[in-house]
C-alpha cells in the first residue's frame, strides 16, 4: 500500500526555493505555508502527472465539486480544504487555481501578454492571495501586492521551463513575442528559433521585474517574521530569472537554477540590505518596514473583471 507523501515531502523535493524560506517563519505560518504549497502542487499535478489528459479532466473535475461542496474523501484535498477553513480562504481563489490548471490541458498557444498575465493569475496569483490568509494577513490593500509576486514568479517558471513546456504541447511565449512557434521548434529550435525564444524570454524575465517590485512593495503588511520570508522567497526566486538573464536568455542548454550556496548569499543580501538600506527614502527597502506607495493598477489591467480577494 503507498502512503501519501507528506507536506513537508513535497515541499522538500517540488519546491525547493520555497523550502529553503519557510525556515524564516515561525512555526505556525511555516506549518500552514507547507500544507497550502502542498494542496496547491497536488491539484497542479492532477494535470501533469495523470496517465491520460482524459483522467486528468476526469479527476480536475472531481476535484472542483470536492471544492464546491467543501469536503474530500482524498486526503490532500481534504486537508487543503480543511486548512482553506482554518484561514478563511473563499472558494473563489481555490476554483480560478482549478481553471487555470485545466486550461493547461488543451493546446497552449497564448496570443499576447495580457493572456499569459491572466493565466498567470489564476495559476499563481491566486496562491498569493490564499497565501494572505495563510499568513494572516488583515489588509485588502496587501492582496493586489500578493498577486503580483505570484505573476513574477511564474513568468519566472515559464522562462526557465520552455522546452519542458514545449514537450507537453504548451507555448507560454505569446505569440506577439515569438511567433506561432510549434511545440517541435521549442524542443529542438534551430539558430533563429533560438534567438527568438531568447528574446521572448528576456521581454517576460523585464516585464517580471515590474511584478517583482509590486510584490515587495506589499511587504509591510505581512506580519513582521513572515515578510523577511517572502523577500527571501522572492529574491531566491528571482535569481533563477537573473541565471537566465545571465546567458542571455539560453533557456536550453540547461536549466536555470539557484544552488544552495546562491541561496545563502542571495539570503544573507537581502538581510543586509534592510539594516544598510532600510531608512533610505524611496528604496525598496523601505517597503519592509511600512507602505511607501499605493498599487500601480497598470499591472492589473489584464486582469479586469475578475475578483482579487482571498
Amino acid at each position: 500500500m503507498s502512503l501519501e507523501p507528506s507536506a513537508n515531502e513535497v515541499l522538500s523535493s517540488k519546491g525547493r526555493s520555497f523550502y529553503w524560506a519557510r525556515h524564516f517563519l515561525g512555526s505556525r505560518h511555516a506549518e500552514r505555508a507547507t500544507r497550502l504549497y502542498a494542496f496547491c502542487r497536488y491539484l497542479d499535478d492532477l494535470a501533469d502527472e495523470s496517465s491520460s489528459p482524459h483522467e486528468a479532466r476526469s479527476k480536475i473535475e472531481a476535484a472542483r465539486e470536492d471544492v464546491l461542496s467543501g469536503e474530500s474523501a482524498d486526503a490532500s484535498l481534504s486537508d487543503g480544504l480543511a486548512l482553506a477553513r482554518e484561514c478563511g480562504i473563499s472558494k473563489e481563489p481555490i476554483l480560478e487555481l482549478i481553471n487555470g490548471i485545466a486550461s493547461d490541458l488543451e493546446e497552449v498557444r497564448i496570443g499576447d501578454v495580457d493572456e499569459l498575465i491572466r493565466y498567470c493569475y489564476r495559476v499563481a496569483g491566486t496562491v498569493g492571495l490564499m497565501m494572505c490568509r495563510v499568513l494572516d494577513v488583515s489588509s485588502p490593500a496587501a492582496y493586489p501586492h500578493a498577486v503580483d509576486l505570484g505573476i513574477a514568479m511564474q513568468l519566472t517558471n515559464i522562462c526557465r521551463d520552455v522546452l519542458e513546456d514545449g514537450a507537453m504541447g504548451r507555448r507560454y511565449l505569446p505569440w506577439t513575442l515569438v511567433g506561432d512557434l510549434s511545440s517541435q521548434e521549442l524542443i529542438n529550435p534551430s539558430s533563429a528559433v533560438c534567438a527568438k525564444i531568447a528574446s521572448g524570454v528576456l521581454e517576460l524575465l523585464r516585464l517580471s521585474e515590474d511584478y517583482y517590485r509590486s510584490g515587495e512593495e506589499g511587504l509591510s503588511y505581512l506580519p513582521l517574521r513572515a515578510r523577511g520570508a517572502i523577500l527571501i522567497a522572492s529574491r531566491v526566486y528571482r535569481g533563477i530569472g537573473l541565471d537566465l538573464i545571465s546567458r542571455k536568455g539560453d533557456c536550453w542548454s540547461r536549466r536555470a537554477m539557484v544552488s544552495s550556496h546562491q541561496k545563502a548569499i542571495i539570503t544573507v543580501s537581502a538581510l543586509a540590505s534592510l539594516a544598510l538600506k532600510g531608512s533610505r527614502k524611496g528604496s525598496r527597502e523601505r517597503s519592509f518596514w511600512s507602505a511607501t506607495c499605493a498599487h500601480r493598477s497598470e499591472l492589473h489591467i489584464a486582469l479586469a473583471g475578475l475578483e482579487i480577494a482571498p
